[in-house]
């Protein structure tokens, strides 16, 4: 005869499998601030989102289907529920890994224009069919951030241009990671007046040419700072045509992470925008100083590299903080970790320094230094 505690802990365990098994396809958690859906069921349960209405910050990933059952409510006027919409907290929203009819998608932001929404990021969304007509005015959200990640559509380059008369003016940031198409037919562009931020980082066969055919002139007209990590870039000084090209004034140009190969000796010269203050060539695989940098710089971050002395005056801009950390005329070791992805990935971007020194008339960063000559 099997004894009641051990027959307790038996049906305790089964049930503890079951409960493992059918795990709920949305968290939210304690505070009511962040809500996450992962709906991989291959008959999900689309309700419990319901749950995610009181969180600030929404995730909901659809587990790569299809999201055409939802087309029928797609025509409905979403100003009959603009008092309960008005009423959501979230601020920012996340929707990735599904299938979305074009239709249904602008459905959604003509809803979430009754939002105080702020934040909208599409990651892994394959929009379908065509985009309905553009409206006379914005009736989207009023974002000030949009990051768009491996969004694929049936138009090209054209899709950024069918979703930006959905949204009300004001955005501030744009994010545009692993995209399929980057040439956007210039004409159907409005003017991002307000936007700050442009990061086109993370599309590694963009390069020179791709940046030249995204940079549409005057549409992006006051960008700040400029991202183009991982962007295919070959050398520090190719951005240069492209930016001039398009009238783009970016104060902080980022181009990490690139593999950058010094200016051929005989290069056209080009003059870059004179806003640039800010230039960041770090972890870019550099052996030396690239020539032909913008003139005049308030910082030059050159941390990362392969420079196995330390730069002499006669290759520097006019620079006031020159940082050159974590390369091996500082560092012997510095290349392995640059190898190694598994450290290179927690190296930040910036390291803190740990020394600064004054050289000729600018500030030197760096750690782990014995002195420069």
């Amino acid at each position: 005869m099997v004894c009641v505690p051990y027959l307790l802990l038996l049906l305790l365990s089964a049930l503890l499998r079951v409960t493992a098994d059918k795990r709920e396809p949305c968290e939210l958690d304690p505070q009511h601030f962040r809500c996450v859906c992962n709906f991989t069921d291959p008959k999900p349960d689309w309700s419990s989102a319901v749950q995610c209405m009181v969180a600030v910050e929404v995730e909901i990933r659809g587990g790569g289907h299809s999201l055409d059952q939802f087309l029928k409510g797609a025509n409905t006027d979403p100003k009959q529920y603009a008092d309960t919409i008005k009423a959501l907290r979230v601020r920012r929203l996340k929707l990735g890994a599904a299938q979305v009819p074009a239709q249904l998608l602008v459905a959604v932001l003509r809803a979430l224009g009754y939002s105080r929404l702020k934040e909208l990021t599409l990651e892994d969304l394959e929009v379908t069919g065509p985009t309905p007509p553009a409206p006379l005015e914005a009736t989207g959200p009023a974002l000030t951030t949009l990051s768009l990640r491996n969004v694929s559509g049936t138009t090209g380059g054209a899709w950024l241009g069918e979703l930006q008369p959905w949204l009300k003016p004001g955005l501030r940031a744009l994010n545009i990671a692993q995209a399929h198409s980057l040439a956007f037919p210039c004409a159907g562009l409005s003017t991002f007046e307000a936007l700050t931020t442009l990061d086109l980082s993370d599309n590694p066969s963009l390069g020179d040419s791709g940046l030249m055919a995204a940079l549409c002139p005057n549409k992006f007209r006051a960008p700040q700072y400029l991202a183009l990590r991982n962007a295919g870039m070959e050398a520090a000084t190719r951005p240069c045509a492209p930016l001039a090209a398009a009238r783009v004034q970016p104060q902080n140009l980022d181009l990490s992470h690139n593999s950058l190969r010094v200016t051929a000796p005989g290069a056209t010269r080009c003059v870059w925008p004179s806003a640039i203050s800010s230039l960041n060539c770090s972890f870019a695989g550099l052996e030396q100083v690239p020539k032909g940098l913008p003139p005049k710089l308030s910082v030059l971050d050159l941390s990362c590299n392969k420079l196995s002395r330390e730069p002499r005056r006669d290759e520097l801009p006019y620079v006031n903080v020159l940082t050159v950390n974590g390369n091996p005329f500082l560092d012997p070791g510095a290349l392995q970790h640059q190898n190694d992805p598994m450290i290179s990935r927690m190296i930040p971007d910036r390291a803190p320094p740990s020394l600064v020194i004054g050289v000729s008339g600018a500030l030197v960063l760096y750690q782990g230094a014995r002195g420069f000559a």
